[in-house]
């Protein structure tokens, strides 16, 4: 019984996954879900990472509205276990902090912080989509007392976790779109089943323009979006399978690379297709860090891993250097940063530039308003 409970919450949070949702209202549906699949004490908490450099950039917990800074100094700044980007990095990408400390957590003060709301136990696990990349974490939590998380617990979450990646990207490009923040942020377009335009938010007709052959003044749609809107209208077809996001790379009139996604959405009998419009531009911390910093194009490289928690030996190995060279990169890294240490030089660029987005978005949780992701521009 207990499986089969588990499957359909897994079906649930797939179908979740793939309406163009809010973030916040994602995350609330998926914690309706997950109440009835697996113990926890008093709500999960949810995170959004910034892919590119394994940094949070948003955080929900019902009932706290605002993280406590010392949380957050000690996630960058202190020597602990169980850390976001520990799992996101891990083999298995989920861990408790009773196996991270051997059985014994009273030492740790990611425990001690629990303690004061009560949770006795935590389990972190990454939110990472299927193809690869690292959208979230989720936080879960129990009461003194209570059993342990077990292996079965840990499976069920490990099969959401996939679900729970691609509903948050979705949700946060939906935000960016329908709450532009700059003129490269994505578009939203809502198709019905006889392809006509239910609806859009600013921007997309500048997005749709810039496609091959398509026509938005004589009302003629890319043929990039027509076939991956039927792409994903066949989803529907079998209402008893959540079915795939279609996603679509296509090069503009102007010679960029543009992504687009579409998803289908039903209600009322109708179907409609929500296509997402965004650019293929590498991540933003990337310009991010040559113009605040002014590093080169490898010690932006060597910085990005330096943020995901690379060891020297492991950035040797993906950008086929030595070990030698790496060092060096970090000794111009650390002149140009103004720092001495990784440690510093993560805290300092999470407390530059994403902290300033992480406190933004809890602002926007308040005010009812869609998160974003990534580094807060200046």
């Amino acid at each position: 019984m207990r499986d089969s409970a588990r499957e359909r919450a897994i079906d649930k949070i797939a179908r979740l996954a793939r309406r163009p949702h809010d973030l916040v209202t994602f995350w609330q549906a998926s914690t309706e879900v997950l109440a009835g699949s697996v113990g926890y004490y008093w709500t999960p908490c949810w995170y959004t990472l910034d892919p590119a450099s394994l940094l949070i950039t948003s955080h929900f917990h019902d009932g706290m509205p605002e993280f406590p800074a010392e949380w957050l100094a000690n996630e960058y700044y202190a020597d602990d276990v169980n850390k976001l980007v520990d799992v996101a990095r891990s083999d298995t990408g989920i861990c408790t902090l009773h196996e991270a400390t051997g059985g014994d957590p009273s030492g740790s003060p990611r425990w001690q912080q629990n303690m004061t709301l009560g949770g006795d136990q935590e389990l972190i696990a990454r939110l990472r989509s299927r193809s690869g990349e690292v959208w979230g974490a989720l936080g879960l939590y129990r009461q003194p007392g209570q059993p342990l998380f077990d292996d079965a617990d840990k499976q069920f979450v490990l099969a959401l976790a996939p679900h729970l990646a691609e509903g948050a990207r979705r949700a946060l490009l939906v935000g960016e779109a329908t709450d532009p923040e700059g003129p490269d942020a994505p578009g939203l377009l809502i198709l019905t089943e006889r392809w006509e335009i239910e609806s859009t938010t600013p921007g997309v007709e500048r997005w749709l323009s810039a496609l091959p052959d398509g026509d938005w003044g004589a009302g003629r749609l890319p043929a990039a979006v027509v076939s991956l809107a039927g792409r994903a209208m066949r989803t529907s077809e079998n209402p008893s399978q959540p079915g795939e996001i279609a996603v679509s790379r296509v090069l503009s009139r102007g010679g960029t690379w543009v992504v687009l996604h579409g998803a289908c959405l039903v209600s009322d009998g109708s179907r409609r297709v929500a296509i997402i419009v965004e650019p293929a531009h590498p991540a933003r911390i990337y310009p991010l860090l040559m113009s605040a910093y002014g590093l080169t194009d490898r010690e932006r490289d060597v910085t990005r891993l330096i943020l995901q928690g690379s060891s020297t030996a492991q950035i040797a190995a993906e950008l086929v250097v030595s070990a030698h060279t790496v060092q060096q990169h970090l000794k111009n890294i650390f002149e140009k940063t103004g720092v001495r240490s990784r440690r510093d030089l993560v805290a300092k660029v999470f407390f530059a530039h994403y902290e300033p987005r992480f406190r933004d978005n809890e602002h926007r949780t308040i005010d009812n308003k869609p998160l974003r992701g990534g580094p807060k521009s200046r």
